[in-house]
């Protein structure tokens, strides 16, 4: 019987009809319901596992997963990073497209800073469940990007669990996430690490000199060191799976329940977190189906399927199996299921925001070839990011640097710009060292999966080029950032592609360009006119006949291309009195992100930042968005020779 209880939280839903379905799924045999969904996820790791043939991994039970159900080769995931990701997995929508691109979108001040709101449609997917009578819950990360419904589950805590349904025959859907192979985990070392790892018989302990770094990783004792804790990790994650299999077969629910397990990205370690780079994106998923639940063959022990795989399609992938209707406006597709659509030629990732630094890349990669495109190739591989920097492989390889004793293909972190496209075979190169966006042979390849990139941008609606304060004013004008590209598109079809156009023509551009990049000044959308001046502050001296333009710009409305005439001006190498003046105004300004690119432009001008010591150190104050203050903070330490540590 339905209680009055269960009654008003069913309706709170809005659906009486849930109410009805989550009658008959209670009465139901347990024949007749639908299959139990458990999702065991973690952090920070590419396919480093025995079944996935890493000869240093001990992982006896995700092995045993793998050998009782089917190990995809060709899972990636949306971006490098958990938040934008996970704005993905929860939605089956890219973050580009519904302005949750940027790694934690609200700031995380200790005051709450906005987060981008989806539109009323678009929902967790796991609401489509709770309204199919589904037991829905979190145990225990978020991490959307995006502020969700209050529906999205019966319960998201520590506490979480399946067990705790109101009815044993109430099918469920539980997600528990492991954080100890984070990057934090990764840098612990000593007894934090031991009692991380507490569980770790001898031998499966592992001996650094028995490993060997990627080659974009000096191998030196350090590093050897750092990558045999990360397995050691691993190992502790694959004790953790064992409690919660164990548990599910305790529960008599193991031949009840699909299980899947997948990590939210690659290695928590430098050029691969946050990057989109197989070792960014790569993961591991593995999905148990027990045999009264397979379709079409599927889920047979010991499948190995080399199907590509987008974590965007793990949503629209857990309504199929279930019988549920997917969303039209998913852009995810199922893998699983009856019914399947073709499968994927492609899959797509995205770099914007990461922490604090912006640097704007994208990617499509078919089963063997990867293409990137870097819209922002004036700026380096490495920049300094306050999170990243306390890790120990990146200090070792600052100190190799400073030695000029890092190994050609470690060059990366030196670099000090980016080639606009790479291209890589990741057959014959599986660490992706070798570009060959430049060779003759491979043109073909490039032009191919330059097109692709170019068409899934346009027809996704991605926002990354529309700078993130003008993402705020033009959600606050069309309601969500979700609508501002079809909106403004209405009004302008050509905005999308002009905007793209002036950006690319801004990444690197010649001195011919200058004509072009002016006239953009005059367009009428403030992004694009933001592009437009970056491109002749990237021009340096060779863009002086504009610097009337550009001071001209100084007194734009936008304060985006203000801050970014400012920087300009440095850059151009004028006298530059009237922009340091601007900047340190706009540090103050009420709208947090273009403190932040006041901060970052600040930042990028060195000792001519002199005269802003004052309002940098009251920048260290911002308690709305902590990214302002790590970006004031370098300037400061580079400055006043001190190396004051913030959040």
């Amino acid at each position: 019987m339905v209680t009055r209880r269960q009654f008003l939280k069913v309706g709170g839903l809005g659906s009486i009809t849930a109410l009805f379905e989550q009658y008959n799924y209670m009465a139901a045999t347990a024949a007749e319901r639908r299959p139990n969904i458990l999702w065991l996820s973690c952090e920070d790791i590419g396919p480093h596992l025995g079944c996935y043939g890493d000869p240093h991994a001990h992982t006896p039970t995700l092995d045993r997963l793998a050998s009782e159900g089917i190990r995809y080769t060709n899972a990636y995931t949306t971006a490098g990073v958990c938040a934008p990701n996970r704005s993905a997995i929860i939605t089956g929508i890219y973050a580009t497209t519904l302005g949750s691109h940027h790694m934690r979108s609200g700031g995380e001040g200790t005051k709450r800073s906005i987060k981008p709101k989806p539109p009323a449609h678009v929902k967790c997917f796991s609401e489509y469940l709770r309204n199919a009578g589904y037991y829905c819950t979190n145990n225990q990360k978020e991490d959307y990007n995006f502020v969700r419904s209050a529906h999205a589950w019966d319960e998201s805590s520590r506490r979480a669990h399946w067990q705790n349904r109101p009815h044993a025959n109430q099918p469920f859907f539980a997600v528990f996430n492991y954080t100890g192979t984070h990057e934090g985990s990764v840098r612990l070392t000593g007894r934090e690490h031991a009692e991380r790892t507490k569980r770790l018989t001898p031998a499966q302990r592992q001996d650094p000199q028995k490993i060997t770094p990627p080659p974009y990783h000096p191998d030196t004792p350090l590093v050897r060191r750092t990558w045999a804790d990360y397995h050691e990790l691993i190992t502790a994650l694959d004790y953790w799976i064992y409690d919660l299999l164990d548990q599910l077969t305790e529960d008599g629910l193991a031949d009840n329940t699909i299980v899947f397990f997948w990590s939210d990205h690659g290695a928590g370690l430098p050029r691969a977190k946050r990057w989109l780079y197989d070792s960014g994106t790569h993961i591991p998923l593995i999905v148990r189906i027990p045999e009264q639940f397979r379709t079409d063959g599927q889920g047979k022990p010991g499948t190995v399927e080399d199907r590509l795989v987008s974590s965007v399609d793990f949503a629209p992938t857990v309504l199929n199996l279930l019988g549920l209707t997917i969303p039209d406006h998913m852009q995810g597709q199922p893998f699983l299921g009856p019914n399947l659509p073709p499968e994927r030629q492609y899959v797509y990732g995205a770099r914007d925001r990461m922490d604090e630094r912006y640097d704007i890349i994208r990617t499509v990669r078919d089963k063997r070839y990867r293409y990137i495109c870097n819209y922002e190739p004036f700026k380096p591989y490495h920049q300094y990011m306050n999170t990243a920097e306390k890790g120990q492989i990146t200090r070792e390889l600052h100190r190799l640097a400073d030695a000029g004793e890092l190994p050609p293909e470690a060059g990366w972190f030196i670099a000090d710009s980016k080639p606009v496209e790479e291209l890589y075979d990741c057959e014959n190169d599986p660490h992706e060292v070798d570009n060959l966006a430049t060779d003759p042979q491979h043109r073909p390849i490039l032009e191919r999966l330059r097109k692709t990139h170019e068409q899934w941008m346009l027809e996704t609606r991605d926002l990354g080029l529309i700078p993130e304060p003008e993402l705020v004013e033009l959600e606050k004008k069309y309601g969500t950032r979700y609508a501002i590209m079809p909106q403004m598109s209405k009004v302008d079809p050509s905005f999308q592609e002009q905007l793209r156009s002036v950006a690319i023509l801004a990444g690197q551009p010649e001195p011919s360009d200058l004509p072009d990049l002016v006239q953009a000044l005059k367009n009428e959308h403030s992004s694009t006119r933001y592009w437009a001046v970056t491109g002749i502050g990237n021009l340096g001296k060779e863009g002086a006949p504009a610097v009337a333009s550009i001071e001209q710009a100084l007194k734009e409305l936008s304060p985006t291309v203000r801050v970014a005439a400012a920087r300009a001006l440095f850059q151009l190498g004028h006298n530059c009195d009237a922009a340091l003046r601007l900047l340190i105004a706009e540090l103050k300004s009420p709208r947090e992100w273009i403190r932040l690119h006041a901060a970052l432009a600040l930042d990028s001008i060195g000792e001519k930042a002199r005269p802003a010591i004052p309002a940098l150190k009251e920048a260290l104050n911002d308690t709305e968005n902590k990214y302002v203050v790590r970006v004031a903070n370098h300037p400061l330490n580079q400055l006043l020779g001190t190396d004051n540590q913030v959040r």
